[in-house]
Parts: structure tokens; C-alpha cells; sequence
């Protein structure tokens, strides 16, 4: 249970309509054991008039009609009782459900880059969605009726002791092997659960992997060897389901197999008490039967809330695996912070966490604000670390980037990051219309400004040559588009935002050379008083940079002009030529 000691904050949160909860818990228990005492009452009355022919009959029936209309009464009472509390208790569990999934989004949101590549897609979709269910079984459906039942339990005992105290003791003699067996029985399915919902979260990673990359399965036509691994895979989830399933199944047996010991109890040992004169009336045997009763449902139901418990456990153990992570990016500073966007790197140096790989290494430069430095090199030399580090996905490992002169660590982080446009290597464009992708860097845009952004980065005839223009609705990832369209929607969105500093990471690489000279002319003009960082492969977007980086093995191996370094021997003269050979054979 100490996994679930977690939700206890919101318990408080919610406090008064909790109390309230059990409020009308106790009330409507209270009106419920009218019935069985009423029923007694009956008894005695029909047991008196058999003994006793004195009686009128009329008086009798009056007392058993005036005993029906106070059952129905009680009954009707009890059950809108119930109804106020199930509104009360089942409602509070929704609203939990509801911050519990915001919590577990938020800190989703704020845990860093390495925590992404370690963790698959289809398992932080499973916890949010899946294990938070479970938890929400718990502090609703099986908190209410542990409460009810406790109540029940505590209330109809006390009832049964005043009654007969010998025969209520023989009535819960079978409570300790249910204590027991609900022992062993929830043991069993906290390990099955745990298990089961591991396998839930193999199942939807699998599949979330294989839908992202259809096409690339189409294209080898793997088809059929993916269906078998799903296969595969499904049929060991079904396996742990169906083991977590019988384990569960033994409960509702096990408990009715009990309630109906106890009845046998009370029938046997009862009329024995009645035989011997300790019990007067019939009506006590009666009423014992129905108190028994009235613990079946409560009795069976620790079977099931007992495994919801269990099962609710697991899921917030799996939930609490992330909630407890201290986020490695943390905002130090809530002050506004104006970025202007002279950028500074002092001997900056990177290790990614998981890999252990050396990114870059002694790192310097200085740009500007309103320059334009290029970063160019091979794969895996460290261009787009540089970026991600800017706009702080990352922390230094040493060195000091200072922004404006102050150190990138002390400033707004949410400050920082909306002063920053950037360009992905990879586009993400999202399963809404174009104008809404584009609009993302900048909510409030009019559409005219969504146009002058399309304009600039050489999208805006593309659009309008689709049907529904800048309301067409994109695919999943964009998949509706090209890799150049889906590009320059990107470099739109970054435009758009109109930020102090750009960042663009390799973003043209699947346009052609026409429409990126058209680009970065159009860049040159936006980015006149910005500070503009481009990663790139191409000569051709690095030309026109005030500076240019040359990356190595996360190392600087020449920086200067374009001018300087193409007279210079080395990677970009040989680059340079390389390339424009290629465009003249073109």
C-alpha cells in the first residue's frame, strides 16, 4: 500500500466532499438495518397472535401493514442515500482521474530529452491512460465500498451483539479464514498485475511503432512477419491476463461460499439457542439470516476491491517510477527575462547521459545579436547539439553558454525558449490544419500573417494549390506532405513566432536549390536584426553567414568568413568545390 500513500494529497484536496461521502455512508446504513429489525418485529407479532387467540387479528395485520410501509419508507431512504453517495465518492474519484492525468502530462512535459530516449511511446501512453484507470478504481468504486463496508460491518455487528451476543460470535467464526484467503488471494494478484500491465505497455509500444513506421514496413513488405510478432506478442499478454483472470475468478465463489457457511451457521446454531430458551423468538433466527445477508455483497466485494487495490497498487508504483524523477532541466529563475540575443560559448562541453558519447568538446564562439553564424560538418560531429543546448533541451557538461551576457542556466527557462525559433532537423508537423501548424509558433497570428510567413519560407503556392488551401488537414507527423513542404510549414512556423533568436538545424536539406536560394534570401531580410544560427550540409545556406564553424568530432577545425575559408586549405574549401562541381555538372 505505501505506493499508493502517494494519492493521499488529493484525498485531502478533496476532503469535504470525502467526508461527506461518508456521511451519507453511515446514514444510509443506519436506515438500511430497519428492514431486518422490522421483519423481527413481524415475527414476534405473528409468534404472539399464534399463542395468544386474544388478539384481534386487525391489530395484528394493522402492525404488519404498518411494518411494510416502514420497510418500503426505510428502503427508498437508503437507496437515495446510497445514490448521494455513490455521486459523491465516484465523482471525486473522476476529478482525481483528472488531476492525476494532468500531473503525469505536466511532468512528461518537464522531463528532459534523455528521459525520452530510454522510455518508449506506447509505455508513457499506457501509463496515462491505462495504470491511471487502475488508480482511479481505487480512490473511487473501492474506496467507497471498503468504506461501506466497514461501516456495514461495524454497525450490523453491534446490531447482531445486542441481539445475541452467543449467536453473533458464532456467525463471524468463518471471518478469519476470509481474512486469509483475501491475504493470499491479493498477494497473487498484485505480482499477476504488475506482470500483465508491463506486457499492456510491450503491446502498445509495439504497435505504436509499427503504425509510425508503415510505410517503411510496406515499402520491404514485412507485413506479414510484424503480424506475427503481434501475434506473438498478444498472445503472452493474453496468457498474463488470463492468469491475473483466474486468480480473480476464485474470489466471488470463495466469498459466497463463506456468506453461506455463516447462514448455515446461523439456521443451525440458532435454532438450537431457540430450542434451549436462550433466543425467545423465531423473528431473532430471521433477523440474524437477513443481517448475514445484508454482509454478502460487502463480504464478496472485498474480493474485488481487494484487486482493484492490488491492481491500482502496481499502476501507481509504474506511475510513481516517473513522477518521482527530479527533472534535469529545472527553471532556477520565475523573473521575466529579455532576451536580446547576443549568444556566447566558453570551452562548452557535452556528454549525452545514455550513450556516454563525447558530443563536443572546448567549444568557443561569439555571435552577436543580428549576426548570422553557420555551423557546418559531417554526421555526428555536433552541429545539432549546439542548438539543442542554446535552447537549453540540454545542460552543458562543462564549459558556460551565456546569453546577453548571462549564464543560460540563471535565465527564464520559458523566457528562453519563446524567444527562440527553431527548425528541426526532423519537421514535426501535427494532425491539424496547415494554418494551425503554422500558427503554433504564434497563436494570436492573423491570417494575413500566416501568408507573409508561407510567403518567406516558399510554401504559400504549394497551399494554395491543395482543395482546401490553409485549412487542409495534415496527417499524422504531416505525412500528407513532402519532406520539403513539411520543411518549409516548419521554417514558417519558426518565422512567424518573430523571436530575437533563430535556430535552424539543417532545415532545407530536402528542397531543391532553386527554392532554397529563394529562402535564405527571404531569411536574409527577417533576419537582419536577429540572431540566426544555420546547421547545415550545403555550402550554399552557409555562404551569406557573417561566421561560419567548421565541426569535427565535436570539434572546431575552422571557423572564419566565407570568404576566408574558402582560400583556406581544408573541410570547407574542399567542400565548397565538391559542391559546386555537382551544381555544374547539374
Amino acid at each position: 500500500m505505501k505506493e499508493l500513500l502517494y494519492l493521499n494529497k488529493y484525498f485531502v484536496k478533496y476532503k469535504y466532499r470525502f467526508l461527506l461521502g461518508i456521511l451519507f455512508t453511515i446514514i444510509a446504513q443506519i436506515f438500511s438495518l430497519f428492514t431486518p429489525k422490522l421483519i423481527s418485529q413481524s415475527f414476534k407479532a405473528i409468534e404472539t397472535f399464534s399463542k395468544d387467540k386474544s388478539i384481534s387479528i386487525a391489530v395484528i395485520q394493522e402492525e404488519l401493514i404498518s411494518n411494510i410501509l416502514l420497510i418500503i419508507a426505510t428502503t427508498i431512504i437508503a437507496g437515495f442515500l446510497t445514490f448521494l453517495m455513490r455521486q459523491t465518492l465516484i465523482v471525486m474519484s473522476r476529478h482525481i482521474e483528472f488531476d492525476l492525468k494532468n500531473e503525469v502530462f505536466k511532468q512528461y512535459e518537464n522531463l528532459s530529452q534523455n528521459f525520452y530516449k530510454k522510455n518508449r511511446t506506447g509505455d508513457l501512453m499506457n501509463r496515462i491512460s491505462e495504470d491511471v484507470s487502475k488508480v482511479r478504481m481505487y480512490v473511487g468504486p473501492a474506496v467507497m465500498y471498503s468504506i461501506n463496508t466497514i461501516i456495514r460491518f461495524v454497525i450490523v455487528i453491534v446490531y447482531m451483539y445486542n441481539v445475541s451476543p452467543r449467536l453473533t460470535l458464532y456467525t463471524i467464526l468463518p471471518l478469519p479464514l476470509l481474512s486469509y484467503a483475501i491475504f493470499k488471494l491479493s498477494t497473487e494478484i498484485n505480482k499477476k498485475s504488475t506482470v500483465f500491465q508491463q506486457y499492456l505497455s510491450k503491446v502498445s509500444s509495439f504497435s505504436q511503432e509499427i503504425f509510425s513506421g508503415i510505410r517503411v514496413i510496406k515499402a520491404y513488405s514485412l507485413e506479414e512477419q510484424h503480424q506475427k510478432n503481434m501475434v506473438n506478442l498478444a498472445n503472452e499478454s493474453k496468457s498474463k491476463s488470463l492468469e491475473l483472470a483466474k486468480v480473480q475468478s476464485l474470489f466471488g465463489p470463495l466469498m459466497l461460499a463463506l456468506i453461506g457457511i455463516s447462514n448455515l451457521v446461523v439456521i443451525y446454531f440458532g435454532g438450537l439457542l431457540y430450542i434451549d430458551g436462550t433466543i425467545k423468538s423465531i423473528g431473532t433466527i430471521a433477523e440474524f439470516i437477513l443481517y448475514v445477508n445484508m454482509l454478502t455483497w460487502p463480504v464478496a466485494s472485498l474480493g474485488w476491491v481487494s484487486s482493484m487495490v492490488q491492481e491500482a497498487e502496481a499502476s501507481q508504483k509504474r506511475l510513481n517510477e516517473f513522477l518521482k524523477i527530479d527533472p534535469e532541466i529545472k527553471n532556477k529563475n520565475t523573473n521575466q527575462s529579455i532576451i536580446e540575443g547576443s549568444i556566447v560559448f566558453e570551452n562548452v562541453s557535452y556528454t549525452y547521459e545514455d550513450t556516454n558519447i563525447k558530443a563536443i568538446q572546448d567549444i568557443s564562439f561569439t555571435v552577436k545579436k543580428g549576426e548570422t553564424l553557420a555551423i557546418l560538418g559531417k554526421t555526428g560531429s555536433g552541429k545539432s547539439t549546439v542548438l539543442s543546448l542554446i535552447s537549453r533541451l540540454y545542460d552543458v557538461t562543462e564549459g558556460k553558454i551565456t546569453i546577453d551576457k548571462n549564464e543560460i542556466s540563471t535565465l527564464n527557462l520559458y523566457d528562453l525558449r519563446n524567444s527562440i525559433g527553431i527548425v528541426p532537423q526532423d519537421a514535426f508537423l501535427f494532425s491539424d490544419s496547415i494554418k494551425n501548424n503554422i500558427k503554433f509558433g504564434k497563436e494570436d497570428a492573423t491570417d494575413e500573417q500566416v501568408k507573409s510567413a508561407s510567403k518567406s519560407a516558399v510554401i504559400h503556392d504549394n497551399i494554395m494549390g491543395f482543395n482546401k488551401q490553409y485549412d487542409t488537414v495534415l496527417g499524422e507527423r504531416g505525412i500528407t506532405l513532402s519532406g520539403g513542404q513539411k520543411q518549409r510549414v516548419s521554417i514558417a512556423r519558426a518565422i512567424i513566432k518573430n523571436p530575437p533568436i533563430l535556430l535552424f538545424d539543417d532545415c532545407l536539406s530536402a528542397v531543391d536549390t532553386e527554392t532554397e536560394e529563394a529562402i535564405l534570401n527571404n531569411l536574409n531580410v527577417i533576419c537582419k536584426d536577429k540572431t540566426t544560427i544555420i546547421v547545415s550540409h550545403r555550402v550554399s545556406s552557409a555562404k551569406n553567414a557573417d561566421k561560419i564553424i567548421i565541426l569535427d568530432d565535436g570539434k572546431i577545425i575552422q571557423q572564419g568568413s566565407h570568404n576566408q575559408l574558402i582560400n583556406q586549405e581544408g573541410y570547407y574549401s574542399s567542400l565548397y568545390l565538391k559542391q559546386l562541381s555537382e551544381k555544374e555538372m547539374l
